[in-house]
């Protein structure tokens, strides 16, 4: 595997040929996809398209949720894909909980192992060790990392035990170019690596008058109210209270204007978010949402988004999103999400709520239709550049390519082994 840009179809070369090995037997590829749980996430949305997307005659995908949570097990399960999981606890994972998770492994006899993040990548490395024959994992890393001291103390010792284990992944993929660099730095082995973006689906993220005039009705606001959103999940990584302050000042300015948070945990319940709603002055313009499953809506309803985070990202799929809905979107320059934009949107620093608003404040005096513009332009990019349906024929590519070439590594060793014991 090599690295190659975003988009790019380094991979499709040889899938052909791939392609006919593999397909030899007359049955789909079984590929195991494991993953630390299900809630609604970037990554976890990605695996859920994939799946989606993923031709059946080609591929029999199973998951394991390493922790048996959220939201799109149900969902994942609807597209009639297996779903099991060992119950592991948050922490350090029990011997038990370890020995369910390779009887699973053994038990479903996968051709390929797909890790996503951290925890799935090494979790699927180290289950594969204890299979009969030897499997191929890949590796899905969807984050950047500018500082292991912003991670928690078992995250940070996760990332640098990947790192250690990296040798023996048979890829590793990474959403974003800067994340490669970052984790190259880290240790991780990257002559098996490529840059793969996250796939937006452009049919069902699009432009939507109906979904800007049933949001508004939802909230009980006059339709001509301008809506600026962060859809995110509570973390210290999204950094809402730079979003919140600059908020502030955007509402100092235009006081009619209102904010919309979206994602886990940004709800009424959450007494440190209320807190900042009401330091800053908003209470009233701001509306908390929750998690919701409704973000095709949500997305398309805003006249503006606002990507706060501090760090962490590598390639936001909801700002991918929002693009194909003709939103125009003000980013903090972390991950690929300045590369994403290009001109289309708004760059500033992360962790300066004066340069977010100001942003913002541009993007205002643009009007609707100088915004409509920038947005035109946003949904392209992502037709161009983000498109699910080159996104997922590259990982179909890349799996065909993978389970060949260890194919062809046992055939090696088995010759080998017949030429010795004549």
């Amino acid at each position: 595997m090599t690295s190659h840009a975003s988009g790019s179809s380094a991979h499709t070369s040889t899938s052909s040929e791939a392609h006919l090995e593999t397909r030899a037997g007359g049955r789909p590829l079984k590929i195991l996809h494991v993953i630390n749980d299900l809630s609604i996430g970037g990554a976890e949305m990605m695996l859920y398209r994939l799946l989606s997307h993923k031709s059946r005659e080609r591929f029999a995908p199973v998951v394991i949720s390493l922790m048996d949570r959220g939201s799109l097990r149900e969902r994942i399960e609807e597209l009639d894909v297996p779903v099991y999981s060992p119950r592991m606890k948050p922490g350090f994972p029990t011997p038990a909980s370890l020995w369910r998770l390779i009887k699973l492994v053994r038990q479903i006899e996968p051709e390929l192992i797909q890790g996503w993040l951290y925890h799935g990548s090494l979790a699927g490395q180290l289950a594969a060790l204890a299979l009969r024959r030897s499997t191929p994992v890949i590796w899905s890393i969807h984050f950047s990392v500018y500082s292991l001291s912003f991670e928690k103390r078992l995250t940070a010792l996760v990332v640098r035990l990947c790192a250690l284990f990296s040798r023996l992944a048979a890829g590793i993929i990474f959403v974003s170019r800067t994340s490669q660099g970052q984790h190259e730095k880290l240790g991780y082995r990257l002559d098996k690596s490529c840059v793969l973006p996250n796939g937006i689906d452009v049919n069902v993220f699009a432009p939507s008058e109906e979904a800007r005039v049933s949001v508004r009705s939802e909230l009980g606001i006059p339709q001509d109210t301008v809506l600026i959103g962060n859809i995110s999940r509570y973390h210290p990584m999204k950094d809402h209270a730079n979003f919140l302050s600059a908020a502030q000042v955007v509402a100092g300015k235009y006081p009619e204007v209102r904010f919309l948070l979206a994602g886990r945990e940004l709800d009424e319940n959450n007494r440190a978010l209320r807190e900042l709603i009401r330091n800053n002055q908003l209470e009233g313009r701001v509306y908390l949402l929750g998690e919701r499953a409704d973000i095709v809506r949500l997305a398309a309803t805003l006249d503006i988004f606002c990507l706060s985070s501090a760090y962490g990202e590598s390639f936001p799929l909801i700002v991918g999103e929002v693009m194909a809905s003709g939103v125009p979107a003000v980013v903090t320059d972390v991950g690929d999400s300045a590369w994403m934009l290009n001109k289309t949107g708004r760059v500033v620093p992360p962790r300066n709520a004066e340069a977010l608003a100001a942003a913002v404040d541009e993007l205002l005096e643009l009007g609707s239709e100088g915004r409509k513009v920038l947005g035109a332009a946003a949904r392209n990019r992502v037709i161009e550049l983000f498109s699910l349906g080159k996104v997922v024929a590259e990982y179909e590519s890349l799996y065909e390519e993978t389970v060949a070439a260890a194919k062809g590594q046992r055939n090696l060793v088995r010759d080998a082994g017949v030429k010795v014991g004549n």
